[in-house]
């Protein structure tokens, strides 16, 4: 691989990497040569993943068990990890979407909930972290977001608010960050992941009609005629931890097989 591409000697903290794109981003970045610390409440699945990172080429694979709502216990655990593994230099922001359903119909709790979740857990892990990569002369921040940062979708009312918040966090955040750290968002369209699924049940059973019937209707609108990979969205977000990346910053990029109508 050509050494623009890899990411021998850098550390990676993968959020939610139990599952879906998380998941596969651990993997993609383990292919890069990182080492990798996954992130996730699960245990169990994160002790099956830690064999296959280290086959995909990791320099290293740690679990680390955390829920990212109960910020004391993150905050503990970003002190631990830097303290015994040393700085991390790649930050993957991603957590499990906000409950489907119309706007109106959403409490302020919903939005509290997700805003702490999604916004201030991300603003938690990037100041913690932030140190190290400047000392390092070295930093990724990619967030996992939504392609509702450029069209809202309809019936995800309080996670097309929550994605736009993160979205101009991330932007404000480009401009304070220092030379040779960068951060990006990456938009998945309509992706073959356990949240994607719970999603389609819920607009199925709300609209009295079959789940493969809301999977045609999401498909008729996507050129390229199917559900992404998560593979795929995880490709994107390891380029842009690469040192190839290195110009890109504060850029939304949607991996959406061209679903999107804006520019």
């Amino acid at each position: 691989m050509n050494e623009t591409y890899l990411l021998t000697g850098r550390h990676a903290l993968v959020c939610g990497a139990s599952s879906g794109i998380g998941r596969a981003t651990a993997l993609a970045l383990a292919s890069h040569g990182a080492q990798i610390t996954a992130l996730a409440r699960s245990g169990d699945k994160l002790g099956e993943l830690i064999p296959e990172l280290e086959a995909a080429g990791a320099s290293g694979a740690r679990a680390l068990k955390c829920d990212l709502s109960l910020h004391d216990s993150v905050q503990d655990a970003l002190d631990r990890l830097v303290l015994d593994v040393g700085p991390v230099h790649i930050l993957i922001n991603n957590a499990g979407g906000p409950r489907g359903g119309p706007i109106l119909n959403a409490s302020a709790e919903e939005f509290t909930h997700a805003f702490h979740l999604h916004v201030l857990t991300a603003h938690l892990l990037t100041r913690s972290l932030l140190p190290g990569m400047t000392e390092s002369g070295f930093g990724r921040i990619v967030n996992i977001i939504s392609t509702s940062v450029k069209e809202p979708i309809a019936g995800l009312g309080v996670s097309n608010t929550i994605r736009a918040a993160m979205a101009a966090w991330a932007k404000t955040v480009s401009k304070e960050l220092p030379s040779g750290v960068t951060i990006n968002n990456v938009l998945p369209g309509f992706t073959a992941t356990d949240r994607l699924s719970s999603l389609k049940e819920q607009i199925a059973e709300r609209r009295s009609i079959r789940p493969d019937q809301v999977e045609e209707e999401w498909l008729s609108t996507v050129p390229e005629g199917r559900l992404a990979r998560p593979e795929e969205v995880a490709a994107l977000a390891a380029f842009l931890c690469t040192p190839a990346a290195a110009y890109v910053r504060g850029q939304s990029i949607a991996a959406d097989g061209g679903r999107l109508n804006s520019i």
